[in-house]
């Protein structure tokens, strides 16, 4: 299934560093022999062409005095610690631990992420919390490109921004949450949002059962980037997605 293939792509690890020496990586044991050599030695691993022109790109650009290293080094590790899931889940994590503050997200969700010390700039200037409850399950989408929350998602994920989710999700959102391994029951309904330039989304998943003696930081280790967007519950097992 394309979905589940394109989720399944985007848990790789995909930072910068991270990418060119996973493509290296996998170019090296994916290499195969012409014939059988018959012999045993060790065989150089050779980047792929992808992760080589990735790095000569960013050399030539470095090179030029068009990029500074440092600044670039600064922008991906504002993007990979400073902001994204690791802040949405610091949100969802307070919203189930204190109920003032959760009424103040529901009522205004840019106002109460920044109370955490979050920015709300840079694609999350106006956000809306939607809370899925045992009878609602909502699910973001943005049809007509990309549209995320940054601040407490991060950038968005490749599946997000494809054409089969982003179409399929209105026309048929139980069939996509299924493609993720989420299969709600017909009484549950499911309601989908649309974000645009001026509104972004943040679904606040239900909190599951079993965690009321976890602790605000436990709790936020179990949240992850799909249930966020809706497309997965929390569990007790949580994890990084």
């Amino acid at each position: 299934m394309l979905l589940r293939d394109q989720y399944d792509a985007d848990k790789m690890d995909i930072t910068r560093r991270g990418f060119i020496a996973a493509a290296g990586a996998s170019a090296g044991s994916e290499a195969v022999h012409a014939q059988d050599h018959g012999h045993d030695h060790d065989h150089q691993a050779v980047p792929s062409d992808l992760a080589l022109r990735t790095k000569a790109l960013e050399s030539l650009l470095v090179d030029k005095g068009l990029v500074d290293r440092a600044a670039l080094d600064a922008l991906v590790d504002t993007y990979e610690h400073k902001i994204g899931p690791r802040n949405g889940a610091r949100v969802v994590a307070r919203a189930w631990t204190d109920a003032a503050y959760k009424k103040r997200l529901l009522a205004d969700a840019t106002t109460a992420i920044a109370e955490l010390g979050f920015p709300t700039g840079l694609q999350g200037e106006h956000m809306l919390v939607l809370e899925n409850t045992p009878k609602v399950h909502n699910l973001v989408v943005c049809t007509l490109c990309s549209c995320y929350p940054w601040p407490v998602l991060g950038l968005p994920p490749v599946w997000y921004k494809s054409a089969p989710y982003r179409s399929r999700s209105v026309i048929d959102p139980r069939g996509v949450l299924r493609e993720f391994g989420l299969q709600l029951s017909e009484d549950i309904e499911v309601r989908v949002w649309d974000s645009t330039a001026e509104l972004r989304y943040l679904v606040l998943p239900e909190r599951p059962a079993g965690s009321e003696k976890m602790t605000e930081d436990e709790l936020a280790a179990l949240v992850t980037r799909d249930s966020m967007v809706g497309v997965a519950k929390v569990t007790l097992q949580g994890g990084q997605a």
